[in-house]
């Protein structure tokens, strides 16, 4: 076989641009283990920014499922008449959840009604003290479209005692769930940008140090692809850490809370829990804070090559 045979193939560019991400991904995660005191509170900081509007957004969710779902926010309750027949009951139940504008009738009797009472309010030996029951029957009406118009045909039953129908206390916390959603993000866009200084001062630092080394590489002629590449996966790098701290903070919150809020729901005969991010926004706010931490570097790197570039003579 001849020498010509036996000679190394030169790499491709794509292999040697992959190398080099490569490379700039290890000795970023270097750089920021050599730096431990610095990184701490680079990535502290940026925790802190990025847990502020998550937090809220936790807490609005939580606040959304503990209102109940649309539908059920839209429960239209009748009360019938205390002389209303269980008979009578059954064909009103019947006849309502035959319109075409609602979506599903429950009939609760006085029955039981008594015993949810009995079981979830403590009040088991003052009802056992009655002779009568005192409750009417009522119906639980999910409306299918306009539930104002159908309060009122409801509110017409000859058997109609009382139809409840709060929809102004529901509307005011729609509102002002809207306006969180909105202070939210107004919130992660100022302590996004928070994130961005920090991130960018923290790079601007450490090519302040290398600041020879990228000089004698410029006059080599490297790209600037090239050069800021470790700077870039060293803010993803600050980023991700934040993002994961960010959480961590978020969970031991929710272990803080987890007990009282229990012990406080309990007394109203509800198992309400804190709920948490699932997987799938997990990844979504790791993603987002290593790309906060990506551009804050790829800025800075930017404006500080556009600045030392050597012009052509």
């Amino acid at each position: 076989m001849s020498d010509t045979a036996a000679a190394p193939k030169p790499q491709s560019g794509l292999n040697t641009w992959l190398d080099h991400h490569l490379y700039s991904f290890v000795s970023s995660l270097g750089r920021v283990f050599r730096r431990p005191w610095a990184t701490a509170l680079t990535i502290g900081v940026m925790a802190v920014a990025l847990a502020l509007p998550l937090g809220l957004w936790l807490v609005l969710d939580n606040v959304s499922r503990l209102s109940g779902s649309v539908q059920q926010s839209r429960e239209i309750s009748v009360f019938l008449q205390l002389d209303t027949a269980p008979e009578r009951m059954q064909a009103l139940a019947d006849t309502v959840g035959g319109r075409e504008d609602v979506a599903a009738v429950e009939l609760r009797t006085p029955e039981q009604g008594l015993e949810e009472l009995r079981t979830r309010g403590g009040l088991g030996d003052a009802i056992d003290s009655l002779e009568d029951n005192p409750l009417p029957g009522v119906l639980v009406v999910v409306p299918a479209a306009d539930d104002a118009q159908l309060a009122q045909a409801l509110q017409a039953l000859p058997e109609a005692e009382l139809v409840q129908h709060d929809t102004a206390w529901r509307e005011r916390l729609d509102e002002w769930l809207r306006f969180a959603g909105r202070v939210a993000w107004v919130l992660a866009a100022l302590l996004g940008l928070g994130a961005l200084l920090v991130v960018g001062n923290t790079v601007r630092l450490d090519i302040q140090s290398r600041r020879e080394e990228i000089g004698v590489l410029q006059l080599l002629g490297a790209t600037d692809g090239f050069i800021k590449r470790p700077f870039l996966y060293l803010g993803a790098w600050y980023g991700l850490a934040a993002g994961v701290l960010a959480l961590a903070l978020l969970g031991a919150a929710g272990l803080a809370l987890q007990v009282p809020l229990a012990e406080l729901a309990a007394t109203y005969g509800s198992g309400f829990a804190l709920r948490g991010f699932d997987p799938l926004r997990v990844l979504v706010v790791l993603a987002t804070a290593g790309a906060l931490g990506w551009l804050g570097a790829a800025v800075v790197t930017g404006h500080y090559l556009r600045q030392t570039r050597p012009t052509e003579a």
